[in-house]
């Protein structure tokens, strides 16, 4: 039994342009076509491109999607290079955090300078941005909080 590429795209939760970008990318090989030029997937592809979009939706890229890909025939009993994959996904992770945390402190402490400026002709947040005044943010975690319905 073969699948049409609306089939398969409606069975796994995607859009036919998706599969058509993971054939590009070399995700999905290109299928044989009918001789009415329509592809046809074999089944198994649903179970592929779900894995696809799992991936995708825990933060793999599609370049460590191809490694997991690569890596699922590997048996049970050696599953140390996806371990290793997945550990250094979430020191990625963990990096995003501690900078997403800066940028969050970074700006908690524009919008403190703003409530905090005597002088309403300037503002703090534009003059930082402007490279005119410092933004700091990589200290620890700040403290004060400022009212941000400004």
């Amino acid at each position: 039994m073969s699948l049409r590429t609306g089939e398969v795209a409606r069975m796994a939760g995607v859009s036919v342009e998706t599969l058509r970008f993971y054939e590009r990318q070399g995700i999905l090989a290109e299928p044989p076509r009918r001789a009415s030029g329509y592809r046809e997937y074999p089944p198994e592809t649903v179970d592929l491109v779900r894995f696809v979009k799992r991936a995708q939706e825990v933060g793999f890229s599609l370049r460590e999607v191809r490694e997991l890909l690569a890596l699922r025939p590997v048996p049970a009993r050696a599953p140390e290079p996806v371990r290793r994959l997945v550990q250094s996904k979430i020191a990625d992770i963990d990096q995003k955090v501690r900078d997403l945390d800066a940028m969050r402190r970074a700006l908690n402490d524009l919008l403190c300078a703003c409530e905090e400026n005597a002088r309403p002709a300037s503002c703090p947040i534009i003059e930082a941005l402007s490279g005119r005044a410092a933004v700091d943010g990589q200290k620890g975690p700040s403290d004060r909080r400022c009212d941000s319905s400004m």
